[in-house]
């Protein structure tokens, strides 16, 4: 018979599974990963903000996704590579802090998509709408943009996690790497029907608006450039609009394999590291390819690259006079 504690504010975290001789080579591989993802999207960031040629609507709207993908790795990542140094016995969370953990990993996922409608919205008024772009695309509309992208997945985020810690516990072990909304109300002995209800709503309507503005917001700017003839306005539509793509087909399908593979219980290994991967590859992605994507940005660092390589030739000859 299962021994129950209730409402313990002491919980345990499982680790992933990986065989002692690959303990660290994993450990490095995921450290690294996190601190290219804070250096790229952190970089990014600073750009944007210091570079006034890269002051428009749609690199402000991009640095929302780097804000959102620093979050969400800062979040997960190094309580995950502590817990895999650590014996089973020490990987333990309290429970407050394994809500805010919770609460944090599915604003990460929810804002991931409404981020990226808005800057789909940016690019739709870009392209359909060209004359009136700079009317429409105001510093004001930004900043609603934005608070509407973060609002909405705080609000259905702070929803679910309330309806879960309404619940009282009475088991200790997170059957997960971190603390998500479904690890936290298996916690639960009592009937959590509405808590599956509320997180399926959610999940439909989240992918519905998503995946339908996407749609709708790709069919417009496709039957504009069918019918225009601007070679240039074509040409540029491609390129923003096939960056914007890639980074929402990333975080579409990185977000959708866990969702499928929970479905299998048999694949509990691959669902563990595909929860890592949903982080990593965004994280690691999505600054890579806008900046490789963002004429202003590789000029900005080709400029850097030059002034620093003036910079130590300069000092190389002031050390050869004294």
């Amino acid at each position: 018979m299962e021994n129950y504690t209730y409402n313990s504010f002491t919980l345990h975290l499982e680790a992933l599974p990986v065989t002692e001789d690959s303990v660290y080579p994993v450990f490095l591989i995921i450290f690294f990963s996190y601190l290219f993802i804070m250096f790229a999207n952190v970089g990014i960031i600073v750009i944007v903000c210091i570079e006034k040629s890269l002051h428009q609507p749609m690199y402000f709207l991009f640095c929302n996704l780097s804000v959102n993908d620093i979050l969400g790795n800062t979040n997960m990542l190094p309580r995950l590579l502590s817990n895999m140094v650590l014996p089973p016995s020490e990987r333990l969370i309290s429970y407050y802090e394994c809500v805010a953990q919770a609460f944090t990993i599915h604003t990460f996922a929810t804002a991931s998509h409404t981020i990226l409608m808005i800057m789909a919205f940016d690019r739709y008024v870009a392209i359909c709408n060209p004359l009136r772009y700079a009317t429409i695309m105001t510093n004001k509309m930004v900043l609603k943009l934005t608070a509407c992208a973060w609002g909405v997945a705080l609000v259905l985020v702070a929803v679910l996690l309330g309806l879960t810690v309404r619940l009282n516990r009475c088991r200790t072990v997170i059957t997960n790497l971190y603390c998500d909304n479904a690890s936290l109300f298996k916690l639960s002995c009592e009937s959590v029907f509405i808590n599956n209800v509320y997180g399926l709503t959610f999940t439909v309507v989240l992918l519905t608006s998503s995946v339908g503005s996407m749609v709708l917001t790709y069919t417009k700017i496709t039957a504009v450039c069918l019918t225009s003839k601007n070679t240039s306005l074509n040409s540029k539509a491609l390129k923003t609009c096939s960056t914007h793509l890639c980074l929402y087909l990333i975080m579409f399908f990185s977000g959708m394999v866990p969702i499928a593979l929970h479905r299998f219980p048999q694949y509990t290994f691959q669902k563990k590291v595909w929860s890592i991967l949903l982080h990593v590859i965004p994280g690691t992605l999505n600054p890579v390819i806008y900046g490789a994507q963002s004429k202003e940005i590789r000029k900005f660092l080709l400029n850097m690259f030059h002034l620093k390589k003036k910079w130590d030739f300069k000092m190389r000859i002031s050390c050869c006079m004294y």
